[in-house]
């Protein structure tokens, strides 16, 4: 009975926590549009309306770790993806990043008004001209220093076992020359599960790993560009589980490339 009462408060509080939110972003954007042509202010607003959704829900308890020396300096940021939760805490980390996101994410009133005025770029899967748009608008947030954050496995998982990482991110880092910043997430599966909108208490973290530069890299240099970011994701976020508490299984003896 508990559970069903704190799950409708959640949605009601982050309901209303976006609906009041717009019109600030609105604000923020209106005011700082002319000038501020990558809509850093914007979207930090965006992300805060989110933050304070998800500190006010009673059920999360999400906590971020580390920092950026300077947070223009424009990186392309991937982690892991185990629920929707995710994006509620990495929104955490106290930086501007672009979020490349399903074009279904635009479309919910509100919320997708938001995106759009924080710059997020949309992107319609299986479509080619829509995912060579995306990349064109992730190549101009990064001129604009600003980071463009993708979720590399392109969908939660529904294991505790990694997807295969797509190339994109990854392309589109060396092609930019722009350095990739791994970030690791553990225990966010729950708090959100895929297949589910319930809100559950959950206890999760979020870690950025060492960035990796890609200053002469070429296409060749994608797939290990890839298997590094990968490798450094999977230590970080077992050492997070294990850390809260998380049995995960064990390794394969091969990480899918």
């Amino acid at each position: 009975m508990l559970g069903t009462v704190l799950n409708w408060w959640a949605w009601v509080e982050t309901v209303l926590t976006v609906i009041l939110g717009t019109p600030v972003v609105a604000i923020v954007f209106l005011f700082t549009a002319p000038f501020d042509k990558g809509r850093y202010a914007a979207g930090r607003m965006f992300r805060i309306v989110g933050v304070t959704a998800m500190r006010l829900n009673g059920l999360w308890r999400f906590r971020v770790r580390g920092h950026l020396t300077d947070p223009r300096r424009p990186y392309v940021v991937v982690a892991n993806h185990e629920s929707y939760a995710d994006v509620f805490l990495i929104s955490c980390f106290p930086w501007e990043m672009k979020w490349l996101s399903k074009d279904t994410m635009f479309k919910i009133p509100c919320m997708g008004w938001m995106m759009q005025m924080a710059g997020d770029i949309r992107l319609v899967r299986g479509d080619r001209d829509s995912t060579l748009n995306a990349i064109a608008q992730c190549r101009d947030r990064l001129a604009k220093k600003v980071s463009v954050m993708i979720f590399p496995e392109g969908t939660r998982s529904k294991t505790q076992e990694m997807l295969p990482f797509k190339d994109g991110a990854f392309r589109l880092a060396i092609e930019c020359q722009a350095p990739i910043l791994p970030i690791a997430v553990a225990g966010t599966r729950n708090a959100m599960a895929k297949g589910t909108f319930r809100f559950l208490r959950a206890n999760a973290v979020a870690q950025v790993l060492e960035p990796i530069d890609t200053t002469g890299m070429t296409l060749d240099d994608v797939a290990q560009l890839k298997a590094t970011a990968r490798e450094r994701i999977e230590q970080g976020r077992r050492a997070l589980a294990a850390e809260l508490g998380i049995t995960m299984p064990p390794r394969a003896s091969a990480a899918p490339a």
